[in-house]
């Protein structure tokens, strides 16, 4: 049998998207935590190595590209 593997989210090493991972929100790659999530332990003060005890193994090289999805992201956002 064939390991799965998530699929790569644009360009992104570390961020992925698919759907039978956490219901297609973007993810980092080896772990089940959600970018959104990762982002939310920083804004509250984490450190990686606080999210990798907390929640299981974390690459720290995530960081810069979760930083820069996430910039993306709000800058693709229009307002009304």
């Amino acid at each position: 049998m064939r390991d799965w593997e998530p699929a790569a989210y644009k360009k992104y090493n570390w961020i992925v998207r698919d759907a039978d991972l956490l219901g297609g929100k973007l993810a980092v790659r080896g772990t089940r935590l959600s970018v959104s999530f990762v982002l939310a332990c920083l804004a509250e003060g984490m450190s990686t190595e606080e999210i990798s005890q907390t929640y299981g193994p974390f690459p720290q090289e995530a960081i810069p590209e979760i930083m820069k999805v996430a910039s993306e992201l709000l800058d693709s956002q229009r307002t009304n």
